[in-house]
């Protein structure tokens, strides 16, 4: 009797210790970040009166060494942290080497989070590059979102799907939104030293969707640690000025502005030793929570970005990406207290990242399906699935689209929406369409062009990055067409006419008829470079080098394919062309190592030996990308003999059909 007993109160002990423990197993992230060129996973996550245990798994390049700082922590939905107790399997604050598997397990303890928590992330500390692991839950049960209730609409400003929370004169769809105006970006950074920061300039790539050209701004830092820009802005923007050079944490300063205001910023140490920005006037001030949260939208769509599978299964993952998304915005909106506005400019940059990283995705998914090939220097085209190319060029089939409002002018302020339109725009299913039945018929070509983008982005209408598509394309085919109708201007005008009958945005109409003016009314052949610029004094330097002649500079790098491709293609043509008196040749590139890393001399040495080859810093590179107004590489330029930029359309762009190109420029400035 007394052992039956006794067995009982066992048994009841260790059902009493089970019923304090919490598992999931094989649990799932939405996303992980900052684990560069490896994965963070979680293979079980214990939750204790006691300790949260998770059992971890990193994956890492053999080589390469990684750290996970003391500073460790869980954070669940409430924004609630958990420090980290102790570790098992690796030293905190120590490098460790990736053994020759490739992966390391190990095992973290945390201070109890409550047994009710379903989601919650893992972040290795409050550094910019902090090893994390997002969204954590029980794979067997999907999250929901928090559906805590405040009153105080900036603590909860999310509703279901739909943002129907009301924008002040300025930010919603009113006229104010666009305004063509300059953008003053000043401040200081306290306690500056360039030795000691490690750098002296930052960058910005911001890209005006009204002007064809541009990308790159230099923003120089003053001894005094003192900084000011200007920049002329046809909407209110969302970027950075960053660097990669920073040896003391401090990366970037992300800015929100409005055309025609003065944005103010103090970069000072916190409490806790790190650096962060006060915004001080302007709309950074008014949206400074949104710039200071890590939403870690692009880690959030890394799973869609890189998906291998076919477009169905794509359309899936997508949706399962799409909610994951929305989780993370509201409940990153809720603990950082993000006001109406900063939910509104959130929520668009969410869809606007969504909806680059499904047609990055799609444009993967067709090199997949559609193999090129070289033969005999003849580019031949293979379909290796049949069933899924005719599938990529279905509009039908790109329902996650539905989700963007793409009529939404908040999207514009997100510097990513440059590459969702061009994503768009040169689309398979689009740019088959835009050419069927229109050989020689400007006109066909540009209704094709309309039907297809309506019909891949499921709306009725031209909608507003509709009309941007079009409006980019009118940017990229004007030379073309002036070309063509140049005989008859009455043509060129009708066409123009068709084109702006497209646009029913009035300001976007506005920017087309400005810029159709001002190309019409180009007069000069080549412009001047600036008097006051130091690399358009060296690019003076170099025509004086080579007097007489005209430069076509190549500027290129060693970590560009199509750059290399280019010059390793090329060769034989630039030993005829060096035989010339009339033209010379000269490469750019930028370098992180001072003078050149040992690749690119060898590079160098095999490809270009004997030729003009210039290694700048990438700093100094930076620069030339601001003068001449690009981002992309290869670029090629072509300065006059008397060291000015020649026109657009009259540029020599690379080595096809160099003969004919030098040809046309010579006429046209014999004229």
């Amino acid at each position: 009797m007394r052992q039956d007993i006794i067995i009982i109160l066992l048994a009841f002990v260790a059902l009493s210790g089970q019923a304090k423990v919490k598992v999931f197993k094989m649990p799932t992230a939405m996303a992980c970040a900052n684990v560069y060129m490896g994965e963070l996973k979680a293979r079980e996550v214990i939750l204790a009166d006691t300790l949260t245990t998770i059992r971890f798994t990193i994956e890492y390049p053999q080589g390469r060494n990684f750290r996970f700082a003391k500073t460790c922590y869980l954070m669940d939905e409430d924004g609630t942290r958990y420090p980290i107790r102790r570790a098992e399997g690796l030293e905190l604050d120590a490098w460790v080497s990736v053994p020759e598997s490739g992966s390391l397990d190990f095992t973290m303890h945390f201070a109890p989070m409550p047994k009710r928590t379903k989601v919650f992330d893992f972040i290795e500390g409050d550094s910019g590059d902090a090893f994390m692991l997002l969204g954590i839950h029980d794979s067997k049960k999907t999250p929901t979102r928090p559906s805590r209730k405040e009153k105080d609409p900036s603590k909860s400003p999310l509703k279901g799907e739909t943002f129907s929370l009301p924008l002040r004169e300025g930010w919603g769809g009113s006229a104010s939104w666009f305004q063509t105006d300059t953008i003053t970006f000043k401040g200081h950074i306290e306690g500056y030293d360039a030795e000691r920061f490690g750098f002296t300039s930052m960058e910005c790539y911001q890209k005006d969707l009204f002007e064809k050209d541009g990308g790159t701004m230099v923003l120089d830092i003053a001894p005094d640690g003192t900084f000011q820009k200007k920049f002329l802005a046809s909407y209110p923007v969302m970027n950075s000025f960053f660097t990669h050079g920073s040896k003391v944490g401090f990366e970037e300063i992300p800015f929100f502005a409005r055309p025609g205001e003065v944005i103010d910023v103090t970069v000072h140490r916190n409490a806790d030793g790190r650096y962060e920005c006060q915004y001080n006037s302007g709309a950074s001030k008014e949206a400074e929570r949104l710039l200071k949260s890590k939403l870690l939208i692009s880690d959030m769509l890394y799973p869609l970005n890189s998906f291998k599978g076919t477009l169905a299964e794509a359309n899936k993952k997508a949706e399962e990406v799409w909610q994951n998304l929305m989780y993370r915005l509201q409940v990153v909106g809720r603990c950082d207290r993000f006001t109406p506005l900063e939910m509104q400019l959130a929520r668009a940059s969410a869809e606007t990242h969504f909806a680059e990283a499904y047609m990055t995705y799609a444009m993967m998914r067709e090199d997949d399906v559609k193999k090129m090939e070289q033969r005999d220097g003849v580019y031949h085209e293979e379909i290796v699935d049949s069933t899924e190319w005719q599938a990529l060029l279905d509009t039908r089939n790109y329902t996650p689209l539905r989700r963007i409002d793409f009529d939404n002018p908040l999207l514009l302020a997100e510097d990513v929406t440059y590459f969702t339109i061009n994503r768009i725009q040169f689309a398979s299913p689009v740019r088959e369409r835009v050419f069927k039945d229109a050989v020689g018929d400007d006109k066909k070509r540009l209704t094709n062009l309309q039907s297809a983008l309506r019909d891949l982005m499921h709306c009725d209408h031209n909608n507003l990055l509709a009309q941007l598509c079009i409006y980019r394309e009118l940017l990229s085919e004007f030379n073309y067409l002036r070309t063509n109708y140049e005989s008859s201007p009455d043509s060129l005008d009708d066409i123009m006419q068709h084109y702006f009958s497209a646009f029913t945005h009035p300001y976007v109409r506005q920017k087309a008829e400005a810029f159709y003016a001002r190309k019409m009314a180009e007069k000069e052949l080549a412009k001047p470079l600036p008097s006051d610029n130091r690399e358009a004094h060296f690019i003076r330097s170099l025509s004086a080098k080579y007097p007489g002649r005209f430069l076509l500079i190549d500027f290129w790098g060693m970590g560009c394919g199509p750059c290399r491709g280019a010059i390793q293609q090329s060769k034989q043509l630039r030993a005829e062309i060096a035989k010339r008196d009339d033209v010379k040749l000269i490469f750019i590139a930028g370098e992180s190592t001072q003078g050149g890393s040992e690749a690119y001399h060898k590079y160098v040495k095999e490809w270009l030996d004997g030729e003009e080859a210039i290694c700048v810093s990438n700093e100094d590179f930076s620069r030339f990308e601001e003068l001449f107004q690009f981002s992309g590489i290869p670029h090629y330029e072509t300065i006059t003999p008397d060291g000015r930029r020649v026109r657009e359309d009259l540029q020599i762009g690379g080595y096809y059909n160099f003969d004919g190109g030098m040809q046309l420029l010579k006429a046209k400035f014999k004229q």
